[in-house]
């Protein structure tokens, strides 16, 4: 068949863009990291402003350093990196551009809205419906133009980082649409399809399953491309390669309910969690391993190279943080650091150890590359990384220690179990401030670090001109040259591969989830699974290998597999408490349907974040009990949507709070908490004493909740009114007993009503509630 030589020019025009927005947008990440760090140390940063606050400002920093500088790093690394690898120029440039401008009006608007109070309320979830539309959008955008140009590729086999990024690609996807769902009430509210535990659960899968395939995977594919390029060496395993992505994209999905440890989740899911992420140490540390053994004969470079050392710290901070996950989901040490700076420490090593230190030296990698140039600045480059290394290891040190000291505090007792040693939640917050004031240093060297690459890497692209990589490919004469290959021919499922994996996954669910004569098949059924695998593949490994390299010439299959490995360990988890979260289920108690009142109320609390510093989910722990009251019960939070368990305690838990404190107390905190609470770091709230309650609202609110299945009684919309009327008077009224005069209509009214709420439930007999 004839052929000719054809010189390809890569687009790299989107990969500067990408990388320029990265370094722009987590400048702006990082800074406001620093302002709410402080914020926690000097409630007087907060400026009295509903637009500043911490509560509000934390979702912003959280989804401006994931989704602003991780995302348009991760778009550029792999927009580069996969043109190189399959020999060809990305399919469209069009769907570059709106894929690039798309993504950052995304995050231009999250920026505006989540400051505003416009919050789903969800952990690293916030972005109101309208928005998450265009993400899903500019989502499927990215991944027509990925797997367009696979198709379009002169290279006949996918190299491993296309692996990562497939994975990548097609799993958040599925939890980003999955954890969203969504039912609207106006264009800026919406109520999410689940409820309770079942959106605990779903949230977890989903939060942490975007650490895993949104901060984790992609920049494994991105350290499976630029690491060997930097060293100038072959990635170390191969075989490694492969045990790494496969076991590494089925054990992680599973591992979401560790984040939901002694709490009211089902303790089977809570076993589930803690068991599959402790077998994640062997995959993280596999990927490791190989990324730091590629470094073997180019260890010399470390002294003199900066995109050496920034890859180098980065894939060890990836081995520290994969290490301290699964130490974190073994219940006795999580009962110590969840809710705890610990969690803050292990989160950071990873966004700024792992993923910003590999975002840093991909960009000193890239821009004598993009713009034919050498570096500036080597010397700076350097003490970027310096700056960086020292200001993430105070931090994430002063964390370990501020969450161990608040974890054994909290969780100290004293007469036999029976007191607490320290009962004032204060004292904690009090003991921990020096270290929380450290946490600000470090994240201000961190942030010096990525000013002076941006300052470099401005130097090294002024005045110089912009190019594009080419490559010269032999192609076929053909038009049928660059179809997509096919599906069924190059590769059929029913090899031992997969036939094995599927025999030891359904095996290990009879295990796990089977009464005692199943559990024995499933134990025997799982390890005889696995030794005739391993007899197998010692007695036929060409015909594994062989099929594996039949599987990588076709991404169609590929993918297939992959899709169905990511979702086996979500429809495990989410499908039974989905089909067991009734209330006709319940334990002994139900909650108690909010009054329209409460549910304003909920939503105020809601949007100014303060689920951001309280949980609502009182451990079955001792010292839990003894702090807060009895412990949680699945049923107390049946309707909540979204649910209020909380990741971090920064104030105290308030699932028991209502008709602890009087009106006057609640009205009083809000104003001034250290009215209140003397050394108290909660800001104040000025505008719930000024601003109106969205009475217009709560029509379509209630008619909303009613359709996802909250028993509202019917009402039409004067009774609505009529109801609020009635309740903030009394509330009023009660205030006013205490020498306060404050309007009815007010939102603080509201926010009462709803803290007063806190804890309210029925007995029922279990099994027989009724809805």
């Amino acid at each position: 068949m004839p052929a000719r030589n054809l010189t390809i020019e890569y687009n790299d025009k989107i990969v500067r863009q990408f990388m320029i927005a990265s370094v722009i947008w987590g400048a702006v990440g990082m800074l406001v990291g620093v302002l709410i760090a402080s914020q926690l140390n000097f409630f007087q940063l907060n400026f009295s402003t509903s637009f500043l606050t911490f509560g509000r400002l934390r979702p912003l920093h959280t989804n401006a350093v994931i989704f602003a500088l991780v995302g348009n790093m991760m778009f550029a690394g792999i927009y580069y990196s996969t043109q190189r690898l399959v020999k060809a120029r990305l399919a469209s440039d069009f769907l570059s551009r709106l894929h690039f401008w798309g993504w950052q009006a995304i995050i231009a608007s999250a920026a505006v809205t989540l400051p505003l109070g416009l919050t789903r309320g969800k952990e690293y979830a916030e972005l109101i419906w309208p928005i998450n539309i265009a993400v899903a959008l500019i989502w499927v955008v990215f991944a027509i133009n990925f797997f367009w140009t696979l198709a379009r590729r002169n290279e006949p086999s996918l190299y491993v980082a296309i692996w990562f990024y497939i994975a990548t690609i097609i799993t958040v996807a599925m939890l980003y649409i999955v954890n969203h769902l969504s039912w609207p009430t106006s264009w800026t509210h919406s109520y999410g399809v689940f409820a309770g535990v079942q959106d605990g659960l779903v949230q977890w899968w989903y939060g942490h399953n975007a650490v895993a395939f949104f901060l984790t995977t992609p920049i494994l594919g991105i350290m499976y491309y630029f690491l060997p390029k930097a060293a100038g060496r072959p990635v170390y395993s191969y075989r490694l390669s492969v045990i790494h992505f496969w076991s590494l994209v089925f054990v992680y999905i599973w591992a979401g309910p560790h984040h939901l440890l002694n709490t009211a989740l089902p303790n089977w899911l809570q076993m589930l969690g803690m068991t599959f992420s402790l077998m994640l140490w062997a995959p993280s540390w596999g990927g490791m391993l190989n990324g730091l053994f590629t470094l073997r004969g180019a260890w010399n470079k470390l002294r003199t190279d900066p995109v050496i050392k920034f890859f180098a710290a980065g894939v060890t901070f990836y081995g520290m943080s994969t290490f301290e996950g699964p130490l974190l989901s073994i219940k006795s040490v999580n009962a110590l650091g969840h809710y705890s700076d610990w969690i803050i420490g292990h989160v950071h090593a990873g966004a700024l150890g792992w993923n910003g230190f590999m975002a840093a030296g991909m960009f000193y990698f890239l821009a004598p590359k993009l713009w034919s140039k050498k570096l500036h600045s080597e010397s700076l480059a350097n003490l970027h990384f310096w700056l960086g290394l020292t200001g993430i290891l105070l931090y994430v040190a002063a964390m370990w220690t501020s969450g161990i000291t608040q974890g054994l505090m909290l969780n100290s007792t004293t007469e036999g179990g029976t007191l607490l040693t320290y009962p004032n939640f204060l004292d904690t917050l009090n003991t921990i401030r020096p270290l929380m004031l450290l946490r600000v240093v470090g994240g201000f060297l961190y942030l010096t670090g990525w000013f002076i690459m941006a300052y470099n890497l401005w130097r090294t692209i002024a005045g110089s001109q912009a190019v594009n990589g080419t490559v010269n490919v032999v192609v076929e004469d053909d038009a049928h040259a660059h179809e997509a290959r096919p599906l069924g021919a190059v590769v059929t499922f029913l090899n031992p591969p997969v036939i094995f994996s599927g025999l030891g996954t359904v095996f290990a669910c009879v295990w796990m989830f089977g009464g005692p004569v199943l559990q024995i098949v499933g134990i025997f059924g799982t390890a005889a699974s696995v030794i005739m695998a391993w007899i197998h593949f010692e007695s036929k490994g060409k015909r594994w290998a062989v099929w594996y390299d039949r599987l990588l010439v076709s991404a169609a299959p590929f993918t297939v597999l992959t899709l169905i490995a990511v979702a086996i360990g979500g429809l495990v988890q989410i499908i039974p408490g989905i089909v067991a979260h009734q209330a006709a289920n319940v334990e002994d108690r139900l909650q108690k349907v909010y009054t329209p009142l409460e549910l304003a109320g909920r939503d105020i609390y809601v949007s100014e974040g303060c689920y951001n510093c309280h949980s609502q989910m009182i451990r079955t722990l001792v010292p839990d009990v003894l702090r807060y009251g009895d412990y949680s019960r699945l049923g107390e939070s049946i309707y909540d949507r979204p649910y209020q368990w909380g990741s971090r305690r920064t104030g105290p838990d308030l699932a028991r709070v209502g008709s602890k404190y009087p009106n006057s107390w609640h009205y009083r905190h809000m104003e001034d908490p250290r009215q209140i609470s003397a050394g108290s770091n909660m800001p104040p709230y000025p505008w719930l004493l000024e601003n109106d309650i969205d009475v217009a609202a709560l029509p379509s609110k209630i008619a909303v909740q009613r359709k996802l299945g909250v028993p509202f009684e019917e009402m039409t919309d004067a009774e609505i009114q009529a109801k609020v009327d009635a309740q903030a008077a009394e509330i009023v009224e009660n205030l006013k007993g205490e020498g306060i005069y404050v309007a009815p209509e007010k939102q603080i009214v509201a926010l009462i009503s709803y803290l007063q709420k806190l804890g309210d439930y029925q007995e029922v007999t279990p099994h027989t509630a009724s809805r």
